[in-house]
């Protein structure tokens, strides 16, 4: 079989390894890896830089390797599929369910879900990461697309670099924001402190979050929001919302110990999903029904009456106005 090909331009000065972890959505140390097999060139000279200062307008041809397949753990769960086509899949990720393997995941993740369903997908990222063109935390769960072929993974994966693909998030958080709107630009890195979490970072990733006021909880002690990302960095909301001193409910790393805390799962779901089809051109948006938990939280602590008015996808996103980017 051929391997794979793959070909980017660069629209700015960035390093190649930087570059092709942005626009590929792999891991910077399996960015290196291709570089140091070979398989990257630039203007079509080999290099084995993975810090090589590339120019704006520089072609970047990335040649895949053969991928050894492995073979998929049991399945035991089912994933509600929103939409499907010959370039893409959308599905509502339950929570609790990791995207894809990694050598601390032991239990099956969506990636052993698609190989049991027997659909083709992109390799254009790895056998880890099948079709996986963007991820959701483990506990998080709503709308994620998957690329069925290279092509459709490719031209995703550069909707999300320049940002035309968005994504909007419903969280109930504690306590409620003080303004209607409040956007946070502020980078993203490891945490210094704990390994397991992410932090505000001087050193780290630029991300920019917005956040929406949508409705108090019937106490007002707690609040649902919306939430649209800017970039798609790791805990990006939950970090941003620490750095304000908010939590989402259910959220036990980056919140509070809190004895009425007691969810046993975030209340982070990833509501509506929109980007222009690879294929057809057109403008598509999904939605993604939220899960029975979560949605029994906000029809005991919220006004039911006013809740589903407010959840409409397309109010939402006129809320977040374009003079926020």
């Amino acid at each position: 079989m051929t391997p794979e090909e793959s070909h980017f331009t660069t629209d700015e000065a960035i390093r190649l390894d930087v570059f092709l972890t942005q626009s590929l959505g792999q891991t910077r140390n399996q960015i290196t890896q291709l570089i140091e097999q070979n398989c990257v060139t630039v203007d079509g000279k080999a290099t084995a830089k993975s810090g090589l200062k590339l120019k704006p307008s520089q072609n970047v041809h990335i040649r895949f390797p053969e991928q050894k397949s492995t073979p998929a753990l049991k399945v035991d769960f089912e994933v509600e599929v929103l939409f499907e086509d010959n370039d893409i899949l959308v599905i509502n990720k339950p929570s609790s369910l990791t995207v894809h393997p990694a050598p601390s995941v032991k239990e099956a993740t969506l990636v052993d879900w698609l190989k049991h369903k027997g659909i083709a997908l992109s390799t254009l990222s790895g056998e880890e990461r099948h079709g996986i063109v963007h991820r959701l935390d483990r506990g998080t769960s709503g709308a994620m697309v998957i690329a069925k072929n290279n092509e459709a993974h490719e031209a995703l994966s550069l909707q999300l670099q320049d940002k035309t693909m968005g994504r909007f998030y419903l969280a109930v958080i504690t306590p409620p924001l003080k303004e209607v709107s409040t956007i946070i630009d502020r980078p993203i890195g490891r945490s210094a402190h704990n390994r397991l979490k992410m932090a505000i970072s001087e050193t780290g990733k630029n991300a920019k979050t917005e956040f929406r006021k949508l409705l108090p909880s019937n106490d007002e002690s707690e609040e649902l929001i919306a939430c649209k990302l800017y970039t798609g960095r790791t805990h990006q909301i939950r970090v941003h919302l620490e750095s304000i001193s908010r939590h989402i409910m259910g959220d036990h790393l980056y919140g509070t110990s809190a004895k009425s805390d007691k969810m046993e799962r975030i209340l982070l779901h990833a509501y509506n999903l929109y980007f222009t089809h690879p294929t057809t051109k057109e403008r598509v948006s999904f939605t993604a029904p939220l899960a029975s938990v979560m949605e029994d939280y906000l029809q005991k602590h919220f006004d039911s009456k006013e809740l589903h008015e407010l959840i409409d996808p397309v109010r939402i996103e006129r809320l977040f106005s374009t003079e926020s980017l």
